[in-house]
Order: structure tokens, then C-alpha cells, then sequence
């Protein structure tokens, strides 16, 4: 196994909740899913809402464990899934980047080493003292897909975060995606927006129902998911 490889073998992911009349009942997010990512590799992930991307993102990450089923992946993740996560709402930009930047595993030394460049990526110097729940949503995005990107990743995992974005963002998010090219790291990106998909992803898994409808060739995946969508 290769330094940015994921292999995924029959996952299954099942939620159970207890109801009122203390009876359980069960909800099936994934359903024996197999898949293979290779090093370099840039795929995207589409369908509809809850057809099982965010568990099968949250499973990749380590942040969800499967029900069954198993998971091995080689090289270090960094994940960007849910906006605001990992961060203290009460304190500064500037107080966030080594509590949030713990999370992707480096030492608050290393942190701190790279807390000028993570403020210059992000493009909020005028306001990095400032607290965090002052922050838009596109400030909070910037200064998290900052912090992702300069903790050495081997692999990113994204869920939706073009959508969030201003203006400086979606600039600063296709920068990055051009350098992951040169590089050769390992990208799983799920999102709605198709025309990002299409420029900037090799391949596509195509979910619905917490299975895999489709899994190939950007275009074609995304033609077909057009033509069944319309």
C-alpha cells in the first residue's frame, strides 16, 4: 500500500435509534460498500441528500467508526467536513489556528511555525484577533481550509465546502486544487457542484441509498447522473 492509498471493503454503516415506546429502530447509511482509491487519485462524490457521502467521508477519517466492514488507508488525513467544527466560538482567529490545527496532528510548536502562512492563505489578517463567532461563514471556511492545508496532508477529505464560500474562497480553494495536482495527493470531494467536479476530479462515485449507483470516468459518471436526475 502507497502513501495516499484507501481501500474499503464491504462497509456498512447502521444508525439505530431507541423511540418512545422503547423499541429500536434502524436506518442503513451504507450498505456494503467497496472501493479502492489510489495514491493521487482526485475523486469526487456525488448524489442526493442522504444517500450516505457524509458517513462514507466521516468513516474515511477516522471520525465514524463502520458496523462492519473494514477500512485501511496509508498516510496522513486531514479532513474539512462540517464548518465551525474544531473551533472555539469565544476566542480569536489568531487563538483557534493551534487549537484547531492539534486535530490534524501537528504540535502546537509546529503550529504556531506556520501561524503567519496560515493567516496570509486565509486572507483575514484585519480580523484574526477578533473572536471566531464574529467570523461570516466564508471567514470561517477560509481560516479552516488554511489551517487544513498547511498540516502536511496526505490526504483531504472535503464535504461540501464550495458552497459556503465567497468569492476569496472559491479563488483560494482552486489554487490549492491546481497545487494538489502538482503534488500527486490524494482528494475525496464531495459536493453538488458539478462544474468543480468536472475540472478538477479524475474520477467520480456516484451514491444513492447508501450504495454505489456508479463509479468511473468524471464525464460519463456525471452524464449519467444528469440524464437520471432530469
Amino acid at each position: 500500500m502507497k502513501i495516499g492509498d484507501i481501500a474499503i471493503d464491504k462497509v456498512t454503516k447502521i444508525y439505530t435509534s431507541r423511540l418512545i415506546t422503547n423499541h429500536k429502530k434502524s436506518f442503513t447509511a451504507l450498505n456494503s460498500i467497496n472501493l479502492k482509491i489510489n495514491s493521487g487519485d482526485r475523486l469526487g462524490i456525488i448524489g442526493s441528500n442522504g444517500s450516505g457521502k457524509t458517513t462514507l467521508l466521516k468513516i474515511i477519517s477516522g471520525i465514524s467508526n463502520p458496523t462492519s466492514g473494514k477500512i485501511l488507508s496509508k498516510g496522513k488525513i486531514v479532513s474539512l467536513l462540517e464548518l465551525g467544527a474544531g473551533f472555539h466560538p469565544d476566542i480569536s482567529g489568531y487563538d483557534n489556528i493551534p487549537l484547531n490545527g492539534l486535530l490534524t496532528g501537528l504540535t502546537r510548536k509546529e503550529i504556531m511555525t506556520r501561524a503567519d502562512k496560515i493567516i496570509a492563505d486565509s486572507g483575514i489578517a484585519d480580523f484574526i484577533n477578533m473572536p471566531f463567532y464574529t467570523y461570516s461563514s466564508g471567514m470561517k471556511l477560509r481560516l479552516a481550509f488554511a489551517i487544513a492545508i498547511n498540516s502536511d496532508p496526505d490526504i483531504l477529505i472535503f464535504d461540501e465546502i464550495v458552497s459556503a464560500g465567497d468569492e476569496f474562497f472559491i479563488k483560494m480553494f482552486i489554487d490549492y486544487f491546481n497545487k494538489i495536482i502538482e503534488e500527486g495527493k490524494t482528494l475525496v470531494f464531495a459536493s453538488h457542484v458539478l462544474e468543480v467536479l468536472s475540472l478538477y476530479c479524475d474520477k467520480v462515485l456516484w451514491m444513492e441509498h447508501g450504495e454505489v449507483c456508479m463509479i468511473g470516468e468524471t464525464a460519463k459518471v456525471i452524464k449519467e447522473y444528469k440524464n437520471i436526475k432530469r
